[in-house]
């Protein structure tokens, strides 16, 4: 079997996936359209294989990691009187107060990977709650695909306002200094366009690669953004445009970032979408945005 690498694949590839991990393609439908690629003794099942999110080997920061302290939590959602599950993070032996930082997953769950981000973001000197929205079906259940079929049966609105609740659980904690804000990524950066529409007090916002909100929702957010984009992401990219117009229109404090050669997922490193120059470079950025807003 030959070898695959991710120079050698074709965009479409890429492409094709993104389909599947938006529900645009079945599981079925996508091998079928894989073996177009499955060429020079590579197989659609080592190509499935290979896109597929590997969580073995790629996590930055370990749970047991001494420099951070993390924990699961629950808190209480608006909808239904139920508990929201969240892992909490901060840096170990806090003695002062912090920007808070809420972490929002993207259509699949609380998986590894966004736990990892969480405690990324506590390493970085903030605390940091990373929800699962998943909570109320149950949970994560350990894989993505399982996770995205679950996603899909949740109400969108429902899963903002247990993000939303997730923020005042943020503020209103003894570590937190006040000031919150919110990063998310596909689902998750949505999600943080729509939470700087409805939180006017929210203190900074960082969407990656996520949906816009529609115009006539601009003139609500008072947050300063940092929007994160893949240049090959056709797909949103195209409400860029819009939300771009409305937020000149409305004089609005933003920065926008295109990463040129990069995919949708590119910050995440357990795909071959992930591109490591293009999620340093926004990883910094993000930071240092956080540190400048949540101070």
């Amino acid at each position: 079997m030959s070898q695959i690498k991710k120079e050698d694949l074709k965009q479409e590839v890429f492409d094709l996936y993104d389909d599947y991990a938006h529900d645009r393609l079945d599981r079925r439908e996508f091998a079928q359209r894989l073996s177009a690629y499955a060429v020079g003794g590579i197989t659609v099942a080592s190509l499935m294989s290979f896109l597929m999110p590997d969580y073995q080997g790629n996590i930055q920061v370990k749970p047991d990691d001494a420099r951070i302290e993390s924990e699961y939590i629950t808190y209480q959602s608006p909808k239904g009187g139920g508990k929201i599950k969240a892992l909490l993070s901060k840096p170990a032996g806090m003695g002062r107060t912090s920007g808070g930082v809420v972490v929002v997953h993207e259509n699949r769950g609380l998986n590894p990977y966004i736990e990892d981000v969480g405690r990324r973001v506590a390493l970085a000197g903030f605390v940091s709650i990373a929800p699962d929205a998943l909570t109320p079906l149950g949970g994560y259940p350990g894989n993505d695909d399982e996770g995205r079929t679950m996603q899909s049966k949740r109400d969108k609105d429902e899963m903002l306002e247990d993000f939303i609740a997730a923020y005042d659980y943020l503020k209103n904690s003894k570590d937190c200094n006040g000031k919150v804000g919110v990063v998310g990524f596909c689902f998750g950066g949505g999600i943080s366009n729509l939470m700087a529409v409805r939180l006017p007090e929210l203190a900074a916002s960082v969407p990656f690669y996520g949906g816009q909100p529609a115009a006539e929702d601009v003139p609500k957010i008072q947050a300063p953004l940092l929007l994160h984009y893949a240049e090959l992401d056709t797909r949103v990219n195209a409400g860029w445009p819009a939300y771009e117009e409305a937020l000149k229109k409305h004089d609005k404090q933003y920065t926008a970032r295109m990463y040129e050669g990069a995919n949708h997922g590119f910050h995440n490193d357990t795909t071959p979408r992930y591109d490591k120059a293009a999620a340093e470079l926004a990883w910094q950025r993000t930071i240092g945005f956080f540190k400048e807003e949540l101070a």
